[in-house]
């Protein structure tokens, strides 16, 4: 059985993950990393009892991560899979951004990254074997105004990704990141009609993705196929650049 862990559960793209994952890996152990038991993550639970639990998790803590890897080494006996998907954006323009986003954003994004790479990495090598998929986003290389701690925190990633990738390639151990574009999660869920269609207008492809298609791609990353795909940055955007 894969042991996959997969942060931020409770959104859109962190269940889509978890759903895909689910329904294409009938050995996979799936572990939602969540702060709050409720909505569909608890659903999705249910509805895998056998294959699906719900974890107690505080991205931006790092005993809380050593906890949460702790728990799933005591019931599965490895971690095969990690998927950083945790994260969230306070927009707002420099000139008038509080300190307190700046500082959330950065310790949302990137400080949980490094803290689940560090708490995975060390079983991960005691395998010698290990995939890790970071969620970054398109603003990481094509940030928008207003965006300067979420791009900052984002294009963190990617660098932090493709570094990692370098010190743990030898163990077996693959590092990737994901540049998302326009996704249909609730992150989207403010856009008004006008503002929908602007932003579809600057599409390639006319279109916002899908969670689904996000997940696939995190799926192969995560795969033995993919073996020798280390440090890649994969943007998933509808050709915006």
């Amino acid at each position: 059985m894969r042991s996959i862990l997969i942060t931020g559960g409770n959104g859109g793209l962190g269940l889509a993950i978890g759903r895909y994952f689910l329904n294409h890996d009938p050995e996979a152990r799936v572990w939602l990393g969540v702060r709050t038991k409720r909505n569909q993550a608890a659903i999705l639970a249910e509805a895998h009892a056998a294959r699906c639990h719900l974890l107690d998790l505080e991205v931006t803590d790092p005993a809380a991560w050593q906890s949460a890897v702790a728990q799933i080494l005591g019931a599965d006996g490895r971690l095969d899979v990690l998927v950083n998907n945790a994260g969230m954006h306070r927009d707002c323009l420099l000139a008038a951004m509080p300190a307190e986003s700046w500082h959330q954003v950065i310790s949302s994004n990137l400080d949980s990254t490094f803290h689940g790479c560090r708490a995975a990495v060390a079983p991960m090598m005691r395998q010698r074997s290990g995939r890790i998929i970071n969620i970054a986003s398109l603003s990481a290389i094509l940030p928008p105004l207003g965006q300067t701690n979420y791009a900052a925190a984002k294009a963190g990633v990617v660098a932090l990704s493709r570094t990692l990738a370098k010190e743990v390639a030898r163990s077996g151990i693959t590092v990737n990141s994901i540049l998302p574009g326009y996704i249909e999660t609730e992150a989207l869920g403010a856009m008004d009609d006008e503002t929908r269609k602007q932003a579809q207008r600057g599409i390639p492809m006319r279109r916002f993705g899908k969670p689904a298609e996000v997940a696939a791609a995190v799926y192969f990353l995560a795969s033995p196929d993919a073996a020798y795909i280390t440090g890649a940055a994969l943007k998933i955007d509808g050709g915006i650049f």
